[in-house]
């Protein structure tokens, strides 16, 4: 080889090699630190984000996982699965509580099940008289599906048709049955009428899909992915000071483009979108397995059908997620700007126990460690009461192992009351000392990966989020694998980063 061609080959290789440590600069580089967005609200459907993404949805008030109750107008009193579930529907208690709850499951814009306390189902006693109100089937069929007809002139008042075709009425304080056709009065004589009180209602990936329904869902779903989060987003972000995204993603997204119904097929189109982008405007992303099969928390933001927690419980649901994780690894690791997977975001204690999470995350990382020796692999800390560090133990000699926590001056009463200096100093007191605590040097590092500048101060000023804003930056900064806010976009001003950066409210 001449000594021109030779200084050419050199030449094309290290603009190769370049062009590689300026795509994946994180991955090489132990001083870099993740300065990130999430992108919530894009491929894990959140309602509060984005509500008009469910305004379409026909008699939307009665959407998966609403909560229910049902307060007789005849005898006053409220409509119960007695002892929680498992035998008879009463009506006989003077205050609502769980057993006084039901939650729907919608089968379409009139037919629903009503789930109970213990997750049986109310419906009709098929093994007795076929007429009385039982909770005792663990699987909902044609006898456990009912109707609500509204009032028209106060939608509080309703009445439950049964699958017989009768109306349930209070017949007694121990005794509802079907067997009512109805006057079509709505006076407080008639033993059919209950004042209905919604008391949760969720907006997840589940309820915008299947309230949508298969007809519908797709067309909505593909234009609001096509046009939330599009290429000039990742062009903000590069331009702004940010180096990385936080993509949530629920686990349907393996099973693309036929996922389990009510899921709709299209939102690996958009994550491979988002790669293309963030490769050509040097910008790295982390994967976040938002939305677990069963629910990794019962909320709205894991795809929870009726805020069930479900995810974990058995070898099969964990082997399932485990898939999910190696999916996603395999499909994007040659992709420069991959950066670090998240396995599970905020599993919720107790209903996810330490032995369940540590197993799940064990497997998961042999899971990116088959296709991957370079992302990073980030380990949600546990939601609700656990051990900051009970994670140590199962990173200790584990390759680029990020721990993540989520800091919020919200969610908890001891910030109802807090002023704008006293929440700033438990920024700079409390979380400064709750950070670290599990940022050690030789411990896993350490990724505040949800923050907002909002709290529960009323009349703030713009330069009292600014400071608020500049305390968490700093104290944040301390991450040693790095920070990202929640979220990029939100009908929340505050919570919307673009909002904050183009009004002056953070600069980075």
């Amino acid at each position: 080889m001449t000594g021109t061609s030779t200084t050419k080959l050199l030449s094309i290789l290290c603009a190769a090699f370049s062009c590689i440590l300026s795509l994946s600069y994180g991955r090489v580089n132990p001083n870099f630190q993740v300065k990130a967005v999430n992108l919530g609200g894009w491929l894990v459907t959140e309602g509060w984000i984005k509500p008009s993404l469910f305004d379409d949805i026909p008699n939307k008030d009665f959407l998966d996982g609403t909560e229910l109750q049902f307060k007789s107008v005849t005898i006053g009193k409220y409509l119960c699965a007695e002892t929680g579930g498992g035998t008879i529907i009463v009506v006989n208690r003077t205050a609502a509580s769980g057993w006084e709850t039901f939650r729907l499951w919608r089968i379409n814009e009139t037919a629903f099940h009503f789930r109970v306390f213990n997750k049986q189902f109310m419906g009709l006693d098929t093994a007795g008289n076929g007429i009385d109100i039982v909770a005792v089937s663990n699987t909902p069929g044609g006898s456990e599906t009912f109707q609500i007809v509204k009032n028209p002139n106060d939608s509080k008042r309703v009445r439950i048709k049964a699958p017989n075709g009768f109306f349930l009425q209070a017949k007694t304080e121990e005794l509802v049955t079907a067997d009512y056709a109805g006057d079509g009065g709505w006076g407080d004589d008639d033993p059919t009428v209950f004042v209905m009180t919604v008391n949760v209602a969720l907006e997840g990936e589940f309820q915008v899909t299947n309230g949508y329904g298969p007809d519908k869902a797709p067309q909505v779903m593909k234009e609001h992915w096509s046009t939330f989060i599009v290429e000039d987003d990742f062009k903000f972000i590069s331009e702004n000071g940010l180096n990385a995204v936080r993509i949530p993603v629920g686990w349907w997204i393996a099973c693309d483009p036929t996922p389990p119904s009510p899921f709709v097929g299209g939102s690996l189109y958009a994550l491979d979108n988002a790669f293309t982008w963030a490769r050509k405007y040097k910008v790295n992303v982390i994967i976040d397995l938002h939305a677990a099969p069963g629910s990794q928390n019962g909320w709205e933001h894991s795809a929870s059908r009726d805020g069930s927690q479900e995810w974990g419980k058995t070898d099969q649901n964990i082997q399932k997620t485990v898939a999910v994780i190696e999916f996603l690894t395999a499909r994007y690791a040659n992709n420069p700007s991959l950066y670090a997977v998240e396995l599970i975001n905020e599993p919720l204690s107790p209903g996810a126990t330490l032995e369940m999470v540590t197993k799940y995350y064990r497997a998961g990382y042999e899971a990116v460690r088959k296709h991957s020796l370079t992302a990073y692999v980030v380990m949600s800390n546990r939601l609700g009461p656990a051990d900051s560090r009970e994670l140590f133990p199962l990173t200790s000699g584990l390759s680029r192992a990020v721990i993540d926590v989520h800091y919020y001056n919200l969610f908890e009463d001891m910030f109802d009351h807090m002023t704008v200096q006293q929440n700033i100093d438990f920024v700079n007191t409390n979380r400064s000392a709750q950070l670290g605590r599990v940022t050690t040097s030789n411990g896993p590092l350490t990724f505040v990966g949800e923050w907002v500048v909002e709290w529960k101060v009323e009349g703030a000023t713009k330069k009292d989020y600014q400071r608020f804003a500049k305390a968490q930056l700093k104290v944040f900064g301390r991450a040693t694998f790095g920070w990202a806010y929640w979220t990029l976009k939100n009908v929340k001003n505050h919570w919307s980063l673009e909002w904050m950066i183009n009004n002056g409210y953070i600069k980075l």
